[in-house]
């Protein structure tokens, strides 16, 4: 009988596949350099093509072994979840949860709601990742994580979401530039704003929060966190918008600046997402839950 291929095999693919580097492929799969390279030698006899070119110093994919590579990302995606419906069966809330969220999120929200999570779900072990949105969602359809906190609009296909709470904006300006009375988005029209570094979906919200107004981004700089953009308008380079979520959470810290409430710019939706084939599922929405009313009490 001609043996079937196998997970470990298909897994040390995927890893070449994602490092192109048969050294740093083996150290993700926890095996030696050799028994990487005899596993996919293994696999190409099995199949009888051949899935990667290699040299001395790098390697790539043929188109066929770039296409089953894929296929075995699907693959190894369907036995993690066969995996998973078993341990939802012996711990419907244990196990470990593999939760992903964007920085501008993450920071603010869930350390205030992890004593609660903790005290109503002893057994479970929640694995925490911070990054980009376009990371987190490939993170979900991979099977790298379970569970991403992020913010809508975002293009989010074939993901299961739970809507937690609108996050309204604040203007943050130099010390002394207005008091605290709202400011409305015609007194914003023609203004450039100082934001996050393309990548982070929070510089897309802020630029789409008045769609009616001629708001651009100031290309003169671009901040990889909140406390580095709220460093610089303390330090009168210019003006930005703060989600009211981090604020709330106090992200200014002790640093001087003037910030003044935006009622009618158009909120972040911040949701929670997962794949629809996950077992963990009613979990997911009791975190949601309990999420939700962490930022309400807040």
């Amino acid at each position: 009988m001609t043996p079937l291929l196998t997970l470990r095999q298909l897994r040390f693919l995927t890893a070449i596949a994602d490092e192109l580097n048969f050294s740093r492929a083996a150290e993700s799969c926890f095996v030696t350099q050799p028994t990487l390279s005899a596993g996919l030698k293994e696999l190409e006899d099995r199949l009888g093509v051949q899935l990667a070119e290699r040299t001395k110093r790098s390697v790539i994919l043929t188109p066929i072994g770039a296409e089953i590579a894929e296929r075995a990302r699907a693959v190894l995606l369907a036995a993690r979840e066969i995996e998973d419906l078993a341990a939802v069966q012996r711990a419907p809330e244990g196990g470990d949860l593999r939760l992903g969220a964007i920085p501008t999120i993450g920071p603010y929200l869930i350390p205030r709601a992890l004593p609660e999570i903790r005290q109503r779900f002893p057994e479970l072990r929640l694995l925490l990742r911070e990054e980009m949105t376009e990371n987190l969602l490939d993170g979900l359809q991979t099977g790298r994580l379970d569970l991403i906190l992020f913010a809508k609009p975002f293009d989010i296909p074939g993901i299961e979401v739970l809507e937690l709470f609108d996050d309204g904006y604040h203007l943050a300006a130099p010390p002394g530039s207005f008091g605290p009375s709202p400011v409305s988005g015609d007194q914003l029209d023609g203004a450039r704003l100082m934001l996050l570094e393309k990548g982070h979906c929070l510089q897309r919200h802020a630029l789409s929060a008045f769609p009616d107004r001629d708001i651009e981004q100031d290309d003169s700089f671009s901040a990889t966190s909140l406390p580095t953009l709220i460093s610089m308008v303390s330090e009168g380079l210019g003006i930005t918008l703060l989600p009211n979520l981090a604020l709330d959470a106090g992200v200014i810290g002790g640093q001087e600046i003037a910030i003044a409430p935006l009622p009618d710019a158009c909120p972040r939706r911040v949701v929670l997402g997962w794949r629809g084939t996950s077992a963990k599922a009613p979990l997911f929405r009791k975190l949601g839950e309990l999420l939700s009313r962490t930022r309400a009490e807040m």
